[in-house]
């Protein structure tokens, strides 16, 4: 019997051992009491060090600083994946990446013209990611297994229109926001779903990466004036969610706030754009060299969108307290992946995931720590230390077991997580995991495995790329920047026999590293 289901079993007989008599009492109140509102708020490529209590010193967050203040910060906290959907995917799952079905972005081009927005908005069959398996089961599943209204307002990304892997047939009561991911790549959508209908929006066609007009002048701010439209996605999702709020007062709910923030466009309400302008000063146009809209500011619009979002989770700590709700609701803030190099985000200049390296290479799509370390708080009141921390090494797949040890649901006995309530409540029992698992079939081919300080990791391994093979002791070298593969072989040889136990091979071609289907440490 595993140790969250003997957990469970002494929570229904009332009674709860552990090695601390503290503990003891401790677990068995929280186990009594009226099950907790949970909400769960997963913010969109923002970096390690892209709010102010990890240390970011040009970008303003004092309402999530505060949740910080009020709860625990996490300094080793991990996503399951560097990019998007395979990040929720796992979350919702509790698989890491060598036991999930996805593993990488899906577009699910098959369709046709998914790229093309115009298409995609007389189309609904067009839209939307490639699907997960019919079986799935979610925490959202899992919740309403115990009494839980369940809602997710924000980006989807795991699933299309008129197929059974949408929100509402994956165990959530009450869906808001964005299917498509791709959609969400304009702040100024043609439109929306509620739970399985678009709400169309009074926005015009400004079709994602749309470049200035011909002959416009990059310096003149009204070139810039097509970009910003009517209705605004993220204030629309915060109406959405406030209001879920306000109609489960009564009964616990879970609100799974996947918020689109800050992967870009950038495109943010002026006021706060103006507000950087006047802090950061004159800079450079963003023209949409690489990819989506252009912006006159590039840097005060990117701190806009997180002061915005920052904004917002104030105003919903603030709703809770005045309905009397706060006190018996664990909030969750974290990221999807590390900071995105694209778009014109430029997480050099904000130092974005340090102290670790942020730039194309070393944040998202990569396994080196600046593209899957992310910030992590967790707050409580009288359950969770105020302003204490964890060094306690978890990822996004832990909160699966996480949440069933809080409220009691079987936890499936093939998850990959571990609980981690113990060092949420700064108990000493915490179970800690042997190792930690990625894999990511996109941007070359890549596999990490970290074992204690050590970490494992390969790159190039489906591409015409040498495949490398690093080894790093993160506790002396958080950089990853001296390569200690050829001095450790016996490290390796660990790492090689967990890839083989823990590694299934991918049911979807995409997703498939072929250089490594049979050995870890194999070479062209």
């Amino acid at each position: 019997m595993n140790r969250f289901k003997f957990t469970l079993s002494l929570l229904l007989v009332g009674t709860i051992f552990f090695s601390c008599k503290e503990n003891s009492k401790e677990n068995k109140a929280l186990s009594e009491a009226k099950k907790p509102n949970i909400i769960y708020i997963l913010a969109d490529d923002l970096g390690y060090a892209e709010l102010g209590v990890y240390g970011q010193k040009k970008i303003e967050t004092p309402n999530i600083d505060a949740l910080a203040k009020n709860g625990m910060l996490f300094t080793q906290h991990y996503t399951s994946a560097p990019v998007c959907a395979p990040a929720r995917h796992m979350l919702l799952t509790g698989k890491h990446a060598g036991h999930a079905y996805i593993r990488s972005n899906s577009e699910w081009k098959e369709r046709g013209d998914v790229w093309n927005y115009k298409a995609m908005a007389k189309d609904s069959t067009l839209e939307g990611q490639g699907p997960m398996l019919l079986n799935t089961v979610t925490m959202a599943d899992h919740l309403k297994s115990v009494g839980y209204t369940t809602a997710l307002v924000g980006k989807w990304g795991l699933g299309a229109p008129h197929t059974k892997s949408v929100p509402n047939d994956m165990g959530f009561d009450f869906f808001y926001g964005y299917n498509c991911q791709r959609q969400a790549h304009t702040y100024y959508p043609l439109h929306l779903y509620k739970n399985r209908n678009r709400v169309h929006l009074a926005n015009d066609t400004i079709a994602p990466n749309t470049k200035l007009a011909a002959g416009a002048d990059p310096e003149d701010p009204k070139s810039y004036a097509a970009y910003t439209l009517a209705e605004y996605a993220p204030d629309l999702m915060f109406s959405a969610l406030t209001n879920f709020v306000s109609s489960n007062r009564e009964s616990p709910f879970f609100l799974y706030w996947a918020s689109p923030i800050p992967h870009v466009a950038l495109q943010a309400p002026k006021r706060w754009v103006d507000y950087y302008i006047a802090k950061f000063g004159d800079e450079k146009p963003y023209l949409g060299e690489q990819s989506y809209f252009p912006h006159k500011n590039p840097r005060a619009a990117y701190a806009a969108m997180v002061s915005y979002l920052d904004e917002n989770i104030g105003k919903l700590v603030q709703q809770l307290k005045d309905e009397g709700l706060y006190e018996n609701t664990l909030i969750v803030f974290t990221s999807d992946n590390g900071p995105s190099y694209a778009g014109g985000a430029d997480p050099e200049f904000f130092e974005s995931a340090l102290p670790f390296e942020s730039q194309y290479g070393r944040g998202k799509g990569f396994l080196y720590e600046g593209g899957i370390r992310v910030p992590m708080i967790a707050s409580w009141p009288n359950k969770i230390k105020a302003g204490s921390t964890s060094d306690h090494i978890s990822a996004h797949y832990d909160m699966l077991a996480t949440l069933g040890e809080i409220t009691q649901y079987d936890i499936p006995s093939d998850t990959d997580g571990v609980s981690m309530l113990p060092a949420m409540l700064s108990q000493e029992d915490q179970e800690n995991h042997d190792f930690m698992y990625w894999e990511f079939p996109s941007y070359g081919g890549q596999v990490a495995i970290r074992m204690g300080d050590w970490k494992v990791l390969r790159r190039n391994l489906k591409n015409n790329e040498t495949p490398t093979l690093e080894l790093y002791n993160l506790k002396d070298d958080p950089q990853e920047t001296v390569n200690l593969s050829a001095e450790h072989p016996e490290i390796l040889q660990q790492a090689a026999a967990i890839f083989q136990r823990e590694r299934e091979i991918p049911e979807l071609e995409n997703f498939k590293i072929p250089l490594i289907q049979s050995d870890f440490l194999n070479e062209k």
